[in-house]
This record gives C-alpha cells, structure tokens and sequence, in this order.
C-alpha cells in the first residue's frame, strides 16, 4: 500500500528514477532540488540570498477567533496601519463561553473591527471553516498562504500552505519574513486508483501510520505527482492533503491538472489556475509510494491519527487492539480514569457511540453526498447511536440542500450543524463518559471530543472516512467498512454559489478605515510586560514530562479553555491543566518570586538559591540583580499538533523562560517558543535528562552566550544531592530569533524597532 524510500530520487520521464540508476542512464537530464514545485514557488517568494536559510513572503494570511485578537493587538503595538495583504478573519472555531457570557462574540465584533480598520476580510460565525474559505476565496496556483492554524494546505490547489503561531503572522503583517531552513522536498508517488467505498481519510490515516512515528517527513515539503492523482476528485485530493499536518511535513504540493482547473472555474477564478508540474531531473531527497487500488476502510485509534489500522485488522482483533487504547489511556491520565473500550465488543461487532462528519477535512461536498448515497433510504437508528455532519462552508450546505443529500441524510436520522470545527477541538458533539465517536474530522488527541478527565469524565474519538461512517450509522453504529457495502457513488457536480459570501462576508481588502476604531469587549486584555534576558537565568522544573511526545493540546487544551483566548491571564491557568495539575500553581509561586526580585525583595526560596550557587560556584557572576528567576518544562518531544501560540505565550505569562527537550516534535512550536522569549533548549545527542520535578538549573552567562551564537551552554543543576554540571544545545537560531530572545519577547523586539525608527 505505502513504501517508504530515504534514498535520492529523480523525476525522469514521468516517474521516479533512484539516483543510482539516474546518475548511470541518464546523466544529461539531471537537475537538482530547485527543479521541484516546491522550490519554483519557495524561491519566487524567498528574499534570502543564503542558500541554507530562506526568507518567505507570502500572498494572503488566515486566521480564526482563537487567534487573530491576539495577533492584531502585537502587530497594532508594533506600528501596524493596515494589512499589507489579503487577511482573512474566519469565525468557525467560534469558542464555547459561560451561559450569558459576552466573550465569544466580543471577540468577533472585534475581527470585524480589524477587518474595516485595517482593510481585510472578515467571515461571520457559521458561514465557513477557515480552510475551506481560503480554497475558496484565497488559493490560487503558484502562490503562498500563511495560516495561524496548523492545517493551512492548499497544495491540491496548487498553493503552498503553511500552518504557523500568530507571531508569524505578525511578522508577515509588518511586512518582515517567515525565516526557515531550506527544508527537503519528499515525492509522494501515487498509482492506481481508489477502489469503491475508500474515500480520502483512508488514504491520509495510512500515510501518517507509515511515517508519523518514525520522523520520515518532519519539517519537509511533500510533493505529490503520478499517475494515480488523475483517478481523484478535487475533493479527495483536497481531504488528502488537509491531513498532511499529521505527519508533521511543513508543507505540501500537487501537480495540477483539468480537474483544478476546472475547480477554479467553477469557484468564479479561472484566471487564478496554472500548470505546475516538476521539471524533467527533479531531484528528490526521499519517495513515498502510494498504490491507492491497495488502500483499504482505515481508523485510527485514539490517541493519534497515526494509530492507524484498517477496519478489517480491528473488527478481527478488536479486544486485543482496544485493550492497547484502554492501557494507553491509563497512563496518558494517570490512571485517574479508565476508559472501557472493550465494552463495545459484541456479538454483533464493534458498537460506536456517535458519528461526526465535520470541517475541513470532512465536511466536504463529496464526503457528504457520499454518506448521503449510502444512508439514503436506510436509518441510523432510535439507540444510543448518533450522527451529526457539519458543512465546510454555507456554498456547500446550499449545494447539498439542492440537491437532495441534505434531505436524504436528515430523513435518515443525521443531524444538520453550523460550519463550525468544533468537534475537530473538542468543543462540539461531546459523547457520552466512556463514548467512542467515529469522526471524518483531523485529529483525535486526548480531549479533542471534549471529554474532561480531571472531572472524572473521559471519552474517546477514532478517525474514519466518511463512507465507512455512513456505513456504520446504517447499521446502528456498529462498526462497518465502506469497502463491505454496495452503494451508487454518483451525485450531481459541486455548482459553488457565492451570493452567500456576497451578502455576508465583509471584504475590505485594499479599502482600509484608518479613522474607525477598534472594538473591545472586556476579555480583550494586552499582554503582561516581559523582560528582555537577563544576564543570567534560574530555572525551577515545574513540569517533567517523560511521554514520547507532548502534543500543544497538554500544553494548552483546546475546546472550552479557548473562550478566554483574548485574555493571557485567564487562559494561562489552564496551562497543562490536563497533563500536570500542579504546574500553574507551582509556575505562579515562580513568578511571583520573580516579581519580589525585580522590586528587590528577595522571597527566602530564591535567597537560599543564590547562596547555594554562591558558595559551590564562587567564580560565577550570579548575584540577584543580574539573575532572572523563571520555571521551565521538560518533555522528550513538545508540540505536536496544533499551531496556537498560546501553547508557548501562557507558558511566559506564567514566567517561563526556558524549555528543554530532546527534539521539538514541529517547528511551529519551537517557533512560538522563540517569538514569546522562551529559550528552546535541547539535550545533546546520547545524554539523558534526569532531573525531577522542582529542581533548579542556573544557566550563567546565558546573555552573552546567545550573542556569542554558541550552540554549547554550560549549565549547572541544583538538586538535593548538590550542584552538577549538564551541557545544553542552543542550536539554529537566525539572527532574528537570537534578537527575539534577547528583548525577551516578539512584542519587545517590534517595540524596540518602532522606537528607533
């Protein structure tokens, strides 16, 4: 089904050739990286003339409601009169807040605000999901959009798309780069075709399986060409790559053809279509090969969409495989709650709780026809079972009411919902405690369907394709491949109205209002003041985390906790909430030591510390005046998942300064780290981190170190047992980030330049 290559391939003649083979036969054709897609469009947009670092500009930025007050009020502070380029505000994350509460809307009569002031596009509540706005509206062939969320692609469009924190987004809108190593460019090789009942989930749950684990596409570009793109829709091709975030690539890029083309037509922008195809001897640094006639009915399992297996493998060893989860559940808790997966195994088969269809990856026209042509006539059933499916945008949910799926799936028993990604964040369709929900949505992280453990509540989402969704909502929920069942596949063409969009969306793109003024509603806080880096930095563990990988929704959970995204202080208390109950306590009592040090009152905790370090290192300089006192966090493998930046901000509003790892899981995250002042530490390769929860690290020198640009920095640990020596990795830092670091912050390092200007 998938094949994985770490050798060098060529493009030659229209199919992979291994570099071996292509350096022998055909020597003359060779050409190098830069003949990719990938690097046409990198270095149409690069303004880097070092070949190992680029400096991307991008033509169009989108945000959600979590994240665009934010960044709006960093780059208002920096100086910012109006959006440099077409910026759309999406209000489909559309928190949930407190019975009578203002915050959510607040915060979108804010966006709108912005969109008028500062001349951008701002979509209302309901109307679209953020990633299928931007295909609708913001793609076009050849160009580069920069999302603050992580699912920005839009490669089946011929648009590179990336998913980043709001800093980045800043930068952009203060018409500064998007600073990134020259990243690899992976071949996704696809061949044959799907056979009837796989849809695009299917094809994305088994290209993370095969290399989310082993690190095989970590911050590359994934290029997919062959003959097998030809046998896919628009929209499997577009469910494909959405899911591309989950093997952590950077970003993606398809060739395009008639059938893009024709999508542009069809959305009202032909003119926005091009041909893009590699240049004959584009050398690729590794191959994925996909046979899509091999890909069968997949679900992932909780808690990755990368716990991929195929519906057969699971129907045939269900108790075994979902003891695993119950195992895996136990430790990722605490033991705290137990989930009951095995519960669900029955005469009858696997028993699901609830069905979702829903976003950006399944929210889809196709997805949702299909389902309705399998559940047409049938029922879901008057038991425990439950299907809700959420459009990607109102110019689909209008195409499904007219033509019949909308009614042929209600009159089945499935719910109509909001364009809305909710249950892609947990804020959406929670089940039942001990509920498994199938859901065509992008992941399945622990609390990503809402469940709250620390309440003693805990549920559970696997990932599915839409078909076999639908296949199972006809029989009640109990588990079904769609590859089992017979169904007419067919259903009138995507015709793409935009009067919805014409009457509702405000596009003031290129028609600022400089005179109108921003609209605050009571939640919308700035942010705390930081400090740039001190001469030397004390650092207390107030989180250690030993698991194989930290997603950002430990760090910062979604769902719920978003309605307070506009307002640091509150949000930050939910910081590790679910991973580490006692970090923002214990991050608070470091504070505000820090607190009492700048005003030159030293709490006895921090004057013990500094005699300590006194008296077993008498060389050093550390002394309280030129030591900053802050908490860090260790965890093997931090960031996988989701580009919010309130993963890394509540950290430094709670006074982080520091993480230390073995590696970051994405770089969208050791980004966020950086633009928020946090150092991003990693441990050397083959040496261990052994120190507990609430032990100390002093790091002197640290200042000048990273104006030094040193890659090695002495540290010394402070433990129980007494003083140790350790050695820390400061590596890859630009000369932007050394300078972010220094300041202390993003926001400082923009304040400093509006100052000197």
């Amino acid at each position: 089904m998938i094949t994985l290559s770490a050798r060098p391939f060529y493009w030659i003649e229209g199919r992979p050739v291994e570099a071996e083979e292509a350096e022998a036969r055909f020597a003359e054709r060779l050409g190098s990286r830069a003949d990719t897609m990938a690097y046409q469009i990198l270095q149409r947009h690069n303004r880097s003339k070092d070949p190992a670092l680029m400096q991307i500009t991008f033509d169009a930025l989108a945000s959600h409601d979590i994240t665009y007050v934010g960044i709006i009020q960093t780059a208002r502070a920096s100086g910012l009169k109006e959006f440099p380029m077409p910026y759309a505000l999406t209000n489909c994350h559309n928190s949930l807040c407190a019975v009578g509460g203002t915050i959510n809307e607040d915060d979108h009569v804010f966006g709108l605000s912005a969109a008028r002031k500062y001349g951008g596009l701002y979509v209302p509540a309901n109307v679209a999901v953020i990633h299928q706005y931007a295909r609708e509206v913001l793609a076009k062939a050849g160009n580069m959009v920069l999302g603050s969320d992580s699912h920005t692609r839009y490669g089946a469009l011929g648009t590179m798309g990336v998913g980043e924190g709001g800093p980045e987004l800043v930068k952009q809108l203060l018409k500064n780069t998007y600073d990134v190593p020259a990243p690899e460019v992976v071949m996704v090789y696809l061949e044959g075709a799907p056979r009837p009942g796989v849809g695009p989930h299917d094809v994305a749950i088994a290209l993370c399986g095969a290399v989310f684990k082993n690190g095989f596409v970590k911050n590359k570009i994934l290029e997919f060409v062959g003959p097998g793109i030809a046998a896919l829709p628009m929209d499997f091709r577009i469910g494909i790559d959405v899911m591309t975030t989950e093997t952590t690539c950077l970003s993606s890029i398809w060739e395009t053809d008639e059938r893009v083309q024709d999508f542009y037509t069809i959305h009202g922008r032909p003119g926005d279509y091009a041909k893009l195809s590699p240049c004959e001897g584009a050398r690729y640094d590794s191959l994925i090969r996909i046979d899509l006639s091999k890909v069968e009915s997949m679900i992932a399992l909780p808690f990755h969409p990368s716990n991929a297996f195929t519906v057969h493998e699971l129907q045939a060893n269900a108790a075994d495989i979902l003891r695993e989860v119950e195992k895996e559940a136990a430790k990722t808790f605490g033991g705290k709650v137990q989930l009951h997966l095995t519960d669900k195994v029955t005469a009858k088969g696997l028993q699901v709780d609830q069905g979702v269809i829903a976003g950006c990856a399944g929210g889809m026209y196709d997805n949702i026809c299909e389902a309705a042509s399998i559940l047409r006539g049938a029922s879901t059933g008057s038991g425990y079972f439950s299907l809700s499916v959420y459009p990607s945008s109102l110019p689909v949910q209008l195409a499904l009411f007219r033509n019949g799926a909308a009614s042929a799936l209600t009159e089945a028993g499935a719910i109509f919902k909001p364009c809305f990604c909710g249950p892609c964040f947990g804020a959406g369709d929670v089940p039942s405690n001990n509920g498994l929900s199938i859901r065509h949505s992008t992941r399945n992280f622990p609390n990503r369907e809402g469940s709250k453990p620390g309440e003693g509540q805990i549920s559970s989402v696997a990932l599915m394709d839409a078909r076999s969704i639908a296949a199972t909502a006809a029989r009640g929920g109990i588990l079904t491949a769609a590859t089992d069942i017979t169904y007419d596949a067919s259903h009138e063409p995507y015709r793409f109205d935009s009067s919805v969009y014409a009457n509702r969306v405000y596009n003031g793109w290129g028609s600022p209002h400089p005179e109108e003024e921003l609209r605050f509603g009571p939640n919308i806080t700035d942010w705390p003041r930081m400090y740039p880096l001190e001469q030397n930095i004390l650092l207390k563990f107030c989180a250690v985390i030993h698991d194989p990988v930290t997603t950002t929704d430990e760090l910062i959970p979604s769902g719920e906790t978003s309605s307070y995204r506009s307002n640091p202080e509150r949000l930050s208390q939910f910081a590790l909430s679910r991973r580490v109950p006692d970090y923002v306590k214990r991050s608070l009592k470091v504070r505000n030591a820090e607190g009492h040090r700048r005003n030159q009152q030293l709490v006895e905790e921090l004057e013990s510390l500094l005699r300590c370090v006194n008296v077993n290192l008498p060389d050093l300089d550390v002394t309280a005046a030129n030591t900053a006192y802050g908490s860090a966090i260790f965890a093997r493998k931090p960031g996988d998942g989701s580009a919010r930046e309130q993963a890394a901000s509540c950290q430094k509003v709670l006074g982080g300064l520091a993480n230390i790892c073995y590696e970051y899981a994405t770089k969208r995250y050791r980004s966020n780290c950086i633009n928020w002042g946090i150092l991003p530490f990693t441990m050397p390769t083959g040496t261990e981190f052994d120190l507990p929860e609430e032990s100390y690290l002093l790091v002197p020198d640290i200042r000048q170190a990273v104006i030094d640009h040193r890659e090695q920095i002495q540290a010394y640990s402070i433990t129980d047992y007494g003083v140790s020596p350790m050695i820390l990795e400061l590596k890859g830092l630009t000369d932007d980030e050394r300078t972010i670091l220094l300041e202390g912050s993003l926001i400082n390092y923009y304040g400093t330049k509006a100052r000197q200007a």
